[in-house]
């Protein structure tokens, strides 16, 4: 797979958002509601990381998709949007280091284009661990662009670097590390369908703690003081999916009190996401093999958060299926 992939947004009051690995399960996000706007998407980041997949799933989206385009070009591309108009509504643009003496002040480039362009402009930026990125070069016996006659954790680290100013200028960012090239494009779908919604789009996960902690998530709560249904033998088969277990997870003594209360908790924090612009959060909820309790608390928070006004959730369990 050379251009696998996953995600996470901070829109453009600049926050970032991450989602789920190659065996989760995705629940579907609340109706959206819909907005007409000009947009220009600039996608880029980690060689390795999927940003061809992004460009050809944002093509079957309807976007218009410039690929490897050099970043003093970014400006005249604005202007060619602007006068486009209605004619084209969505463009998108593929910037990488491939560009080479072509590829100058990334950072200064978005922030001129977004000061000048009538349209709103947001960053894609697409990252992958070093591991990953190292395997899928191995798996296409590729070089990275900017290895030279180093290793290609040598490329990869020089790209980072050049790289890392432009990243943190991202409105979305997707770590790819966890998905296939088949769930990149399940995830840009669900972000850049013409049919966007205005509010929060709130994506909970959850997780197992001895998988590791999702490196993008904008909250983490632990439900590990539950007791674990993997020790009840006729439950431990079954998932938080299933009823015996759910109905096991949420009579314990706090539990549900405990997603009540984080509910409300959340809710004035997405109402000032709101006020500020950002447009996704990413909640994370760990247990300690993401299979049984944090299973059942996502699904059932995920129940609360919907009744919120403007708030579309969306639910990702990362290691649902990994055992």
């Amino acid at each position: 797979m050379s251009d696998s992939n996953a995600e996470h947004e901070h829109d453009s009051s600049h926050r970032h958002e991450h989602d789920s690995p190659e065996q989760g399960h995705d629940g579907p996000a609340t109706p959206a509601r819909t907005t007409q706007q000009h947009d220009i998407l600039i996608v880029t980041g980690m060689s390795g990381a999927g940003r061809s997949t992004v460009g050809k799933a944002l093509e079957d989206l309807g976007w218009y998709v410039v690929d490897n385009l050099p970043t003093q070009m970014l400006g005249p591309l604005t202007e060619l949007a602007d006068r486009a108009g209605e004619k084209i509504p969505k463009i998108a643009t593929v910037v990488d280091v491939r560009g080479g003496r072509f590829f100058t002040d990334p950072e200064q480039a978005v922030a001129q284009v977004r000061a000048s362009a009538s349209a709103r402009v947001r960053v894609l930026f697409l990252e992958a661990t070093d591991a990953v990125l190292v395997r899928r070069f191995e798996q296409v016996r590729r070089p990275h662009p900017l290895q030279e006659d180093g290793t290609l954790l040598d490329g990869i680290g020089r790209e980072r670097t050049r790289l890392s100013a432009l990243r943190d200028a991202a409105d979305v960012i997707i770590d790819t590390s966890d998905l296939n090239i088949h769930q990149l494009a399940n995830t840009v779908t669900e972000r850049f369908a013409e049919d966007h919604f205005v509010g929060v789009q709130v994506t909970l996960m959850s997780f197992g703690f001895k998988y590791g902690l999702p490196a993008d998530a904008d909250m983490v709560a632990d439900v590990r003081f539950i007791p674990n249904p993997y020790w009840v033998p006729e439950l431990r088969p079954h998932t938080g999916l299933d009823a015996p277990v759910s109905d096991y997870v949420l009579a314990q003594p706090g539990a549900r009190s405990f997603v009540e209360r984080y509910a409300a908790v959340l809710e004035p924090v997405l109402a000032g996401y709101q006020r500020e612009n950002k447009r996704h959060a990413t909640i994370a909820i760990g247990c300690t093999g993401g299979k049984h309790r944090s299973v059942a608390v996502v699904a059932e928070l995920a129940n609360l958060l919907r009744s919120m006004p403007d708030v579309a959730v969306r639910v990702q369990n990362r290691d649902l299926g990994r055992e």
